[in-house]
């Protein structure tokens, strides 16, 4: 609508745009008025099926989303775990920091937000996250923790170090895994 274009002019101006596009195209027809009831009724229901095959992919979507999410997450914390355990085999991480029996990971997951002394740098620490990440799947911050010396798939953490994370959600992936076991 143009600005201080009347009602009559804004039809005479769509009535004139017709009628050009009706000659250059002229094998062209646009139909969008129903004549019947019945024709409504279809149109609906066409639109209803449509609709309704568009939500289990919004779901199969959303679910998608949230595994990316799972797994970016949950290789920030491992290579956090991994970056920490080579700080203390390179001698950058020691004494009171590291306990005897640990195998070198950190205590638990905090200690990599947190972070610990350098050797040889008083004051200095060194972090490895900035926080913990939300696990997508539980909403929350808490973590599934394994030790070095607990079995693989243990599902209970024995509290000595912080080897592994896991999520704690029972869900199904979309590959047929389960999420715990990522």
């Amino acid at each position: 609508m143009r600005p201080g274009e009347s009602e009559l002019a804004r039809t005479r101006r769509a009535r004139r745009i017709v009628r050009e596009l009706a000659v250059t195209y002229p094998d062209v027809r646009c139909e969008l008025d129903f004549t019947t009831p019945f024709e409504l009724i279809v149109a609906t229901v066409i639109l209803v099926i449509i609709a309704a095959a568009a939500i289990p992919v919004a779901e199969v979507t959303s679910k998608r989303v949230k595994e990316i999410e799972l797994r970016r997450n949950l290789r920030i914390m491992r290579d956090a775990i991994d970056n920490y355990k080579n700080a203390v085999d390179a001698g950058l991480i020691g004494g009171m920091d590291v306990e005897l029996g640990s195998e070198g990971y950190p205590e638990e997951l905090e200690t990599l937000v947190e972070g610990v002394d350098q050797v040889g740098t008083p004051g200095k620490k060194l972090r490895f996250l900035r926080r913990i990440p939300i696990d997508p799947m539980t909403k929350s911050t808490e973590w599934g923790l394994r030790s070095y010396q607990d079995k693989p798939d243990s599902m209970f953490w024995g509290g000595q170090n912080v080897y592994d994370v896991y999520t704690r959600s029972q869900g199904i992936a979309l590959d047929g895994t389960k999420y715990s076991d990522w």
